[in-house]
């Protein structure tokens, strides 16, 4: 469909086989409770289980340490400011500069929680090829605008890409050098309005094409899903830990404060 590749949904691991929409879902919980938990125990959790679920998913380690590499590098400049702009028990002090308690773990507990979201997406989500994720998105009943973006952002963002790389070429043949001047910076922004505009022109082309093959707002795929054994016990198994996660999250705490109040 697309030059685009799509490393991690290359495999033939359980994972791989799974029923595409059960791994939505069951990844689409898991990032809201992990999103909304706030003790490091459900989070640290949560990323074992994500940890898990990329080994069970057989995925090259490199290229998974590779994302993981991307987004800790944001997470970093979150430790360079929540721990001395958070109020609350001062650890360290060094002139002005104070770290506390309640900004490292805020820190800690941001890490642990986008690594698990992260993994556990990986490992469920980026396991589906584009066109069966959309396919499963529409039987899941989500709107067919939002399947629809999705699988045309997937088919021609590398056909814009080729065309942002012939406008670059065609400005360098012209002499085009970057620099950090007023020049530069009118000539991007000349290159960003010529690639809208040619983007806009070929979207109208590509949807005047559809129309005229009979294209009614749906796509028709002869590819069918099916429930199997493997899904229904992937879909318990993703059960009990999310209940064991929200367990964590919300029985864990007042089981002991009861045994400290007791």
């Amino acid at each position: 469909m697309s030059a685009i590749r799509e490393p991690f949904s290359e495999g033939d691991s359980l994972i791989h086989r799974l029923d595409p929409r059960g791994k939505v879902l069951a990844a689409a919980a898991f990032a809201v409770l992990v999103a909304v938990s706030r003790s490091s125990a459900t989070a640290a959790a949560g990323l074992a289980l994500a940890v898990l679920a990329v080994l069970a998913a057989r995925l090259p380690g490199r290229k998974v340490a590779a994302r993981l590499l991307v987004v800790n590098g944001f997470v970093i400049f979150l430790w360079l400011v929540l721990p001395f702009t958070y109020l609350g028990e001062v650890l360290w002090r060094w002139g002005w500069l104070a770290a506390t308690r309640e900004g490292l773990s805020a820190a800690g507990l941001i890490t642990l929680k986008s690594n698990a979201i992260l993994l556990g997406l990986i490992a469920l989500i980026a396991t589906v090829p584009i066109v069966d994720l959309g396919q499963a998105l529409h039987r899941l009943r989500l709107p067919d605008k939002l399947c629809h973006l999705l699988l045309f952002t997937y088919r021609y963002l590398y056909v814009f890409e080729q065309e942002y790389q012939r406008l670059i070429q065609a400005m360098k043949i012209r002499g085009f050098r970057p620099k950090t001047d007023l020049h530069t910076y009118r000539s991007y922004a000349y290159l960003a309005a010529m690639l809208l505009v040619r983007s806009y022109d070929r979207a109208e082309r590509v949807y005047q094409a559809m129309l005229c093959r009979g294209f009614q707002g749906r796509f028709y795929s002869l590819k069918e899903f099916s429930w199997q054994r493997r899904d229904r016990v992937f879909l318990a198994t993703a059960g009990i830990g999310l209940l064991t996660l929200a367990g964590v999250e919300w029985l864990l705490p007042w089981a002991l404060g009861r045994t400290g109040g007791g």
